[in-house]
């Protein structure tokens, strides 16, 4: 491939992204999110296998900065309670322990914020599922009592 379609080929990309954050429902927001920090820890941990150092770093920064920057910062914690507070305190000791597992060359300490966000990744795949699922039951009174879907859905503000 020559430069230019490397150059096309890369805007393409990044048009096709923004194109998906754009029609991008709330709930689909914050699973995007789950998989940029998934993606970016698991390429870090290639990179030390690899002995990549500038590269791990730069994937690390990046899955600090969906944690930090778009997980954490979506959370309502007027809204969500101790939801919503206990996923702060979750998000920011994923961020100290991929710090610390950079700093320590630690595959252990990049896979545990991975599995976690796995976790939280499939549980909110469940839980936008559920909501789909109550949107469509002809006569329930949601906003009488709320599932405990949306509860867990308020916590991060997206509905």
């Amino acid at each position: 491939m020559n430069a230019f379609s490397s150059r096309a080929v890369n805007a393409y990309a990044r048009i096709g992204a923004e194109t998906g954050v754009v029609s991008a429902s709330p709930h689909q927001l914050i699973l995007m999110l789950y998989e940029g920090a998934i993606v970016a820890i698991a390429s870090a941990q290639q990179h030390l296998r690899l002995n990549g150092i500038a590269a791990r770093g730069e994937a690390i920064s990046k899955a600090i900065s969906i944690i930090d920057g778009g997980l954490k910062a979506s959370l309502d914690l007027n809204v969500g309670g101790e939801l919503a507070k206990n996923l702060s305190e979750l998000y920011q000791y994923m961020g100290r322990r991929l710090v610390q597992a950079n700093l320590r060359n630690d595959h252990a300490g990049f896979e545990e914020v991975r599995l976690l966000l796995l976790q939280l990744k499939g549980a909110w795949e469940t839980l936008a599922l559920a909501s789909a699922a109550a949107a469509v039951q002809p006569g329930r009174p949601a906003a009488v009592n709320p599932s405990p879907s949306s509860r867990v859905a308020a916590a991060h503000g997206s509905i």
